[in-house]
């Protein structure tokens, strides 16, 4: 490969150009078909070749001399021998037989994440599950960090998988700009979290929609601490973070006090209103919710609260929640208020209005398209039913055995002797990362797979050299994506890095189940397979497509699945005939009240949303020790800590940048660009101030994605945000991540 040559490749952040030559990576470029390509691309080429690649297998010292028994608190500081691949997966699958035979394969934990490549084939959660499955099961997550108090709220709400309605009942772009006259956004709609989507978004198109609305007339309304999660044109709203469930229920006690709801559809399409009502308007509990209560709470003006309820209800109107609401202490409350406050207005199953959920969170949301079956690598039967929430892994390992609620289950903790991770940095995107490397300390033996010497592989005992997507072959294929990629391999893999699927193969023969495991296929065998069968299920829909060679050789086509003609009305069939389309609830309507929430019996959660005040907010005792709210969006320069290594390169791009409001800058002394130190009981981590208007004040914003790096004091050097987030789980219904529930206060470092 020393001739120099360009292809086009996809990623999660999109389709972009590839240069290599005398088997480098030596420069990127934009895919023509994208009108707003992402830069994160940039940072590719030097990423792939750099220093911090693991180039050969490589196990801790003390464990690798000791075994599982010694020196688990070495973790992190322990020196690592290299090996030979074969001795390597020797000992690898000696250990892996070791533990299902005392410990059964209960004791195995399967973690993965599903971004590590937007490859079909080569994805790492599908290759582990398939390979963990093939071995006898494993203890799996459920959900995801992203939406998990979502996925355990709407089913009860709307009665369906929330993923299935986000891509299939939500309003796309051309229905909101031809029918919505006002947006409403909780959280906004910010297009610097739509440079990505699960698979890939080659046509990145949220900014010029978000200016279409503006150009049109639109009205837009940006309810979120930070006024560019939505375009400036839009009214903002600076909502003090963990309040936006009062803000709703002011809203609703607008339109109930004022007869602006719609009775007749909450009649027909909705249960349980009078329950809430009595709670909305304090007969149930001495309160009325009215727009004076809110404002003690979110710090919007009674008049503001008043006047967005009238124009609520005299338009069409979308109301939109983004993901990050649901990443807090009770973050199931605002995803369920926001539907109840929809279906007040009557307007769900009409086109342009209603509810929607995660436009801007991924780039996916909102594209008109035609969804087709993906291309999927089968993952097998898990024999272990035993599972977990996914963000609640330090519970799982501190308190084996331990009882937790999850969604309306008593269920206990499994005892788990060994981590298998492939595809995922949870020393990243995990909360309060210092409870979770006292956590990491608990199993026997954890194994990964990476390209990079991330924290976790930092933290392994045995680490895997793994492939990244640009040394090896894939299809990309995305289902919010009309566009179809030959992912070709690039380079020759970098070192002694091998594809996952070669490392699994290797293991499951060693195990007795190498048959099981590839079906007698190479990597290639699997993707001509994946592909043939793609091509057999989209030809009942009327699409025909190239062979497999034809596909390589042109490198990509578009589907002819794109357009608004794809696209109909969300929920109208439910809307024109709740009893002949009924929703998947028990009483096949929205539940405002849910009898079978308020069976389970939790306080924070009874059968109707309500405001539970959080335990860190800025109306906390605890505001008086940490007086500044903490939230951690996604970063803007990568894919969480994706391509880490090369961006904390950059002169003065470490450690992150932190985002707050001049007057609390002044008020500390802090000017733009000092380094400062953000800390409260939990850590501390470095940050570089950016100072300005543009965050209401007493918030302050860290973006996730540094890698971990504490000093011997447990200060974080990169400034990773998450050393300083709350590990609780959101509530007792979906146990998901609360990192938007964390206080803090910022000093500025004497020498800055």
């Amino acid at each position: 490969m020393s001739a120099r040559q360009t292809k086009v490749t996809s990623s999660h952040w999109g389709a972009f150009k590839v240069t290599t030559e005398n088997g480098r990576i030596v420069s990127v470029g934009p895919f023509e078909a994208d009108p707003n390509p992402s830069a994160i691309p940039h940072a590719v080429p030097s990423a792939v070749h750099h220093r911090t690649r693991v180039a050969r297998p490589s196990f801790r010292r003390d464990w690798l001399e000791g075994g599982p028994e010694r020196a688990r608190s070495e973790r992190g500081n322990d020196e690592y021998i290299e090996l030979p691949w074969d001795e390597a997966l020797d000992i690898t699958a000696a250990e892996l037989d070791r533990v299902r035979k005392e410990h059964g394969n209960g004791a195995i934990f399967g973690g993965s994440y599903g971004w590590a490549s937007a490859g079909r084939f080569h994805h790492a959660l599908s290759q582990i599950h398939r390979f963990l499955n093939s071995i006898g099961g494993y203890v799996s997550s459920y959900a995801s960090y992203s939406t998990a108090a979502a996925q355990a709220i709407i089913p009860h709400v709307l009665g369906m998988n929330f993923l299935k309605f986000t891509w299939g009942e939500q309003n796309s772009w051309p229905m909101i700009a031809e029918h919505t006259e006002l947006l409403v956004m909780f959280g906004g709609i910010n297009p610097k979290n739509a440079q990505v989507s699960m698979g890939g978004v080659t046509r990145h198109e949220t900014t010029g929609w978000l200016k279409t609305f503006s150009d049109g007339g639109m009205g837009l309304v940006n309810i979120s601490p930070q006024r560019g999660d939505a375009p400036d044109e839009a009214e903002w709203l600076p909502i003090i973070p963990g309040s936006d469930t009062a803000l709703m229920l002011a809203l609703a006690h607008v339109l109930e006090t004022q007869d602006l709801c719609d009775r007749q559809f909450l009649d027909t399409h909705a249960v349980g209103y009078d329950v809430f009502r009595r709670y909305l308007t304090g007969e149930s509990d001495g309160q009325p919710k009215t727009p004076e209560w809110a404002d003690g709470l979110c710090g919007i003006a009674p008049a503001v609260i008043r006047d967005l309820a009238c124009k609520m209800a005299a338009k069409r109107t979308l109301i939109t929640v983004a993901w990050s609401l649901q990443r807090a202490q009770n973050g199931e409350q605002p995803f369920w208020m926001a539907a109840t406050l929809a279906a007040m207005l009557g307007q769900i199953g009409l086109p342009g209005g209603g509810i929607g959920y995660g436009y801007g969170a991924i780039g996916g949301v909102g594209v008109p398209i035609k969804r087709l079956d993906g291309i999927t690598l089968p993952q097998g039967t898990n024999p272990i039913e035993d599972f977990i929430p996914v963000a609640r892994i330090a519970d799982m390992l501190l308190s084996p055995g331990g009882r937790y609620d999850f969604n309306g289950q008593a269920r206990r903790y499994p005892d788990i002797k060994l981590v298998y991770w492939c595809g995922g940095n949870p020393f990243h995107h995990h909360q309060d990362l210092n409870r979770l490397a006292n956590a990491w300390m608990q199993p026997d033996t954890i194994i990964v797979h990476e390209p990079w010497w991330t924290p976790t592989a930092k933290r392994a005992d045995i680490v895997l050299p793994a492939t990244t997507p640009y040394e090896r072959e894939d299809i990309g294929r995305a289902p919010s994506d009309s566009f179809l990629f030959h992912m070709p391999k690039l380079i020759d893999p970098i070192a002694e890095a091998r594809n996952d699927y070669d490392i699994f193969s290797a293991l499951a023969k060693r195990l007795g189940c190498g048959d099981d495991f590839t079906e007698g296929r190479d990597a290639e065998g699997w993707l001509r397979h994946l592909f043939d069968r793609f091509r057999q299920n989209v030809s009942a829909d009327g699409i025909e497509l190239p062979s497999y060679d034809e596909l390589r050789d042109r490198n990509w086509i578009e589907l002819p699945i794109a357009g608004a003609e794809h696209c109909g009305t969300p929920l109208k069939a439910f809307r024109d005939d709740p009893e002949a389309a009924p929703l998947g609830t028990p009483s096949g309507k929205i539940e405002i009240f849910s009898q079978t929430i308020d069976g389970f019996g939790y306080k924070e959660t009874p059968g109707h949303p309500v405001w539970c005040t959080p335990d860190e907010w800025l109306g906390a005792g605890a505001a008086k020790q940490y007086p500044l709210h903490l939230v951690s969006p996604q970063p803007a320069d990568k894919l969480h800590s994706q391509l880490e290594a090369a961006l904390a390169d950059i002169p003065d791009a470490r450690p992150s940048p932190v985002l707050i409001n001049a007057s609390d800058a002044a008020h500390r002394n802090i000017t733009d660009g000092d380094v400062v130190r953000v800390f409260n009981g939990r850590g501390s981590c470095l940050a570089r101030a950016v100072v300005g208007d543009r965050i209401r004040d007493s918030v302050i914003a860290v973006p996730t994605g540094a890698w971990y790096d504490p000093d011997e004091a447990g200060n974080d050097q990169q400034g990773n945000p998450n050393i300083l987030t709350r590990d609780i789980g959101t509530s007792r219904i979906g146990q998901g991540s609360s990192a938007h529930t964390t206080l803090v206060e910022v000093e500025k470092l004497a020498d800055s």
